[in-house]
């Protein structure tokens, strides 16, 4: 089963509140980023959390480890589900986030950022490989925050093809830069669409602005889990063998 995480990527504590109350209940995550987490701070945690909502605390910490140590300490004690690192910080900064959710007590995973979505390999910085491969890159970064016991990464659900040729053990996948089907690309690279992300074998979509700046979210996330449950039908039935329902004869 692939699960939706909705970005709340809002202005206000009082706009993140409001988008949930128009998403109203369901199973999906919501994930405090940047924006809402300097605007609001830990409030935005508890107060969507304290309205039931599973919170994915997408950070993106990449500091000393003793630093990430201590932020990840915190976030485990204000109850977020998931907490982002960047794999890039090495395997001591991603054990050190490992160990500080297990000192605050809490039930968070920690997840390893591989290559941004916005990120080509043409806009990889002057000295890296040439040509650089994500395909290459990604799968090591997944090795080491496993090694570290990171129960996953973040990347590209256009990328998991190649990374489960490198790494075929199973892995936690959370995908960012999904779209429903025709929705626009924005300013992410590499984009895709939920039916697609499901078809890959994401474990986690995130949908941003096109759930939380649609004129009816809640229409837009009904609408984007009614692609995923189709998708993951026509998966359900391609293993089994049956014909393939969405094909044209």
């Amino acid at each position: 089963m692939t699960e939706i995480a909705v970005a709340y990527d809002v202005a206000s504590l009082e706009d993140a509140l409001a988008l949930d109350a128009r998403l109203g209940p369901g199973p999906e995550l919501a994930k405090v980023g940047l924006e809402l987490y300097t605007a609001a701070g830990p409030e935005a945690v508890r107060s969507l959390a304290g309205r039931g909502r599973r919170v994915f605390l997408d950070l993106k910490l990449h500091d000393i480890p003793n630093t990430v140590r201590g932020a990840a300490r915190a976030a485990s004690r204000l109850g977020a589900e998931l907490l982002s690192v960047h794999a890039t910080g090495g395997r001591e900064m991603i054990a050190a986030a490992v160990d500080g959710v297990r000192e605050g007590g809490g039930a968070t995973r920690v997840i390893a950022v591989t290559i941004l979505t916005s990120l080509d390999p043409a806009d990889m910085p002057p000295g890296f490989a040439a040509p650089f491969s994500i395909a290459a890159v990604a799968p090591r970064l997944l090795a080491l925050a496993e090694s570290a016991g990171a129960a996953g990464i973040v990347c590209a659900a256009g990328d998991l093809p190649a990374i489960r040729r490198a790494h075929p053990e199973p892995f936690y996948a959370v995908t960012p830069a999904i779209r429903p089907s025709g929705g626009a690309a924005q300013d992410q690279r590499r984009v895709t669409t939920v039916s697609e992300a499901v078809r890959l074998g994401s474990s986690l979509m995130v949908l941003g602005r096109a759930i939380s700046h649609a004129p009816d979210p809640a229409a837009a996330l009904v609408a984007a889990r009614e692609e995923c449950r189709v998708a993951e039908a026509v998966g359900a039935s391609t293993q089994r063998g049956l014909p393939d329902s969405s094909r044209v004869p």
